[in-house]
């Protein structure tokens, strides 16, 4: 399968009577955006506001955050299942608008949302920091269940997102990559002498609003299967996850995958990037035993020599982790875990709730218990009342001078489990 990708790069947003892409601005129609929201009749109102990089500005309660595409070429639309129809994607020419956002906010649970910081230490441990951002604060209407409040700031982030990457349909790309993997004998055939790699992608589908969707379809009612890495890049997985901040993948996260770009930076040179593999993260044991039963079961008919494995998620997850780890590493593929941490505020705690000897490649993003100030900033996008409960926060989080005192858990993307970030720990 075979994916070009062209890249428009954004250095600003702006307001406007009309939407359009020019010279690398964004102009939106604020009423435009606003009608397309608010045909959903579970939603009462939308504010819309911009935040661009190293600005004085906090966004709360981050729900989710999604880079506008348009699918040029080829079957299939953006988020198929979703938006666009079932059709299997992942092959022809999609554009995406590059160095921006759509960041959706409301507080749906109040306690796992986000906060993203434009400036100050904060805007040093997200990535969403560098992004020029349009921001929807989505409002429901009186007494709507919390579980229908997150589908409707879901679909309205990705009808915008759709929206605007269909500005991107006629434009030239600044700049361009192809991706392309092979069918399994093709490969064999085509790098004779490269081991044989995958990533095996666990998503996170412990219910109660800890969802993944993969084309649409709620991850925890599916088996273990196999993508194409190209898939993920044209929407095939996107978030409806109201998880911890820090580790949470975001609909962003799944369109610009990390471990999907650094194993095709090496496909056909150092390895034969193969497939994807992606599996849930249930809550019973049987669950996660049939899970991780038919990741080695693939791993092994596909006869791979290495994984890497990431996770989304803490606690309940490293479950589904170390029993992934253990069973591959059992039929004789070598792993590569992603985590994170939560050793305590202090670093002494035990890392992961599960451990074993076979997980002995760990790469971790970092101590999601650290303590961190986020000072005061000139502006709020959405609303602060909710900080002291949410997840790495605490009564009195919230300071009297409108500064924040809390685990680094709090900050979106802090301690991304695809490596999305900056921050490790040896």
């Amino acid at each position: 399968m075979k994916l070009e990708m062209g890249y428009i790069h954004i250095h600003d947003i702006q307001f406007s009577n009309v939407s359009k892409v020019e010279n690398g601005v964004l102009f939106v129609d604020q009423e435009a955006v606003k009608k397309l929201v608010l045909e959903d009749e579970n939603l009462k109102s939308v504010t819309l506001d911009i935040a661009h990089p190293g600005e004085s500005t906090r966004i709360t309660p981050v729900k989710d955050v999604i880079e506008p595409r348009v699918k040029v070429e080829g079957p299939g639309g953006i988020f198929p299942g979703v938006i666009a129809k079932v059709d299997t994607v992942g092959s022809g020419k999609t554009y995406a608008l590059k160095d921006m956002a759509v960041v959706t906010a409301g507080k749906i649970v109040g306690f796992q949302e986000g906060i993203i910081d434009m400036s100050g230490p904060g805007a040093d441990y997200t990535p969403f920091s560098k992004l020029h951002n349009l921001v929807m604060v989505c409002e429901p209407v009186d007494g709507l269940a919390q579980h229908d409040y997150e589908k409707a700031v879901r679909f309205a982030g990705f009808k915008v997102a759709t929206y605007l990457g269909e500005l991107a349909r006629e434009l030239t790309p600044d700049e361009t990559q192809v991706f392309e993997t092979y069918g399994v004998k093709e490969g064999i055939e085509k790098f004779p002498n490269l081991p044989r790699v995958a990533y095996v992608h666990m998503l996170q589908s412990q219910g109660l609003l800890h969802d993944t969707y993969v084309y649409g379809v709620d991850a925890k009612r599916t088996l273990t299967t196999i993508l194409n890495p190209t898939e993920v890049m044209d929407g095939a997985i996107v978030s409806g996850n109201c998880v911890s901040a820090c580790d949470k993948n975001t609909t962003y996260h799944h369109l610009n995958n990390p471990v999907v770009h650094d194993l095709f930076a090496q496909h056909g040179k150092t390895l034969n990037y193969v497939c994807n593999i992606i599996t849930n993260e249930n809550v019973y044991l049987a669950d996660k035993q049939r899970s991780s039963d038919w990741s080695a079961k693939l791993c092994r008919l596909l006869d791979l020599d290495g994984v890497i494995v990431s996770q989304e998620g803490f606690g309940n997850p490293d479950t589904d982790l170390i029993m992934n780890t253990k069973k591959i590493e059992a039929v004789g593929v070598k792993t590569t875990i992603i985590t994170d941490e939560y050793a305590g505020q202090d670093g002494k705690s035990q890392s992961l709730a599960d451990a074993d000897p076979a997980a002995d490649a760990v790469v971790t993003g970092g101590n999601a218990n650290m303590v961190i100030r986020l000072p005061k900033m000139d502006k709020v996008i959405g609303m602060l009342d909710y900080v002291d409960v949410i997840a790495g926060g605490h009564a009195g989080s919230l300071q009297p001078d409108g500064s924040i005192e809390a685990e680094l858990q709090v900050i979106t993307g802090a301690t991304n489990e695809m490596g999305f970030n900056k921050l490790s720990a040896r």
